[in-house]
């Protein structure tokens, strides 16, 4: 049995058409990938061992429109983003699919990839009317924790913060703390070309600092955790994120 998740929690706003009725298929008895193929699925979602040996999953996923899926909360919550948001998932896709078909797999992922697996496992999309958005976007680049979430806690009114990434919506289901980050894309991550993901245009996000995500951000002290809401290093850009990952783990 997989844990039920608290769809009151706001990060699951955008799941309370869908999630319920996918958990209760798994629930049931149905395996992730036939729950997930209900209902409309923009993409098949297939057995693991659909993939052939020596095959990239981003690039199985490109060739056969087919997700590899196993029956695990993680996968569940992937094949949920899918069906919530099928043409960023099919974006990044593309992206990576790209990336593998130009420079093969090699023992790291490379900074495009890295950022990519960084957002498609932890983003999340800050919607908010333009000016907003860009206010909040500014305080964020700077790591100005007070501005973003004391000085302009009344903007968050008119914002959605819409969590992407499956492993962040994993931990979010069984163990939501402090400390999670989701990364925020500085700029349209639809839209967005390779080039633009290798600058290092992701920004970190603690959560919890969200108005409304923490019982406690109510009290500006909230913010003053240094271990969750980091200043920028001095010296550095303050939104530049250096990762790299490892086609292994």
């Amino acid at each position: 049995m997989l844990p039920t998740p608290d769809w009151s929690a706001p990060w699951f706003a955008p799941w309370r058409d869908i999630g319920p009725a996918l958990f209760g298929r798994v629930a049931a008895g149905a395996t992730v990938a036939t729950a997930l193929n209900e209902g409309g699925a923009p993409r098949r979602f297939v057995q693991p061992d659909a993939v052939p040996a020596g095959e990239a999953y981003e690039a199985f996923i490109a060739r056969t429109a087919g997700v590899p899926t196993r029956d695990n909360l993680h996968d569940l919550f992937n094949g949920g983003v899918w069906h919530l948001q099928p043409a960023l998932k099919a974006r990044l896709n593309a992206l990576q699919a790209a990336a593998i078909a130009r420079d093969g797999i090699g023992p790291v992922r490379g900074p495009t990839r890295d950022a990519l697996t960084r957002f498609d496992e932890h983003g999340a999309l800050l919607v908010a009317p333009t000016g907003v958005r860009q206010t909040l976007l500014a305080a964020l680049r700077q790591k100005d924790w007070a501005a973003l979430f004391v000085e302009h806690r009344r903007l968050w009114r008119q914002v959605q913060l819409q969590v992407f990434g499956h492993a962040l919506l994993e931990q979010l289901t069984v163990a939501p703390r402090k400390s999670l980050t989701a990364f925020v894309f500085d700029g349209d991550a639809l839209t967005a070309a390779e080039n633009d993901w290798v600058r290092h245009r992701l920004l970190p996000l603690p959560v919890a600092g969200v108005p409304g995500w923490h019982a406690a951000n109510h009290d500006p002290a909230f913010y003053a955790d240094a271990r969750v809401f980091r200043p920028p290093r001095e010296g550095k850009c303050p939104f530049v994120l250096q990762v790299q990952g490892s086609d292994t783990t």
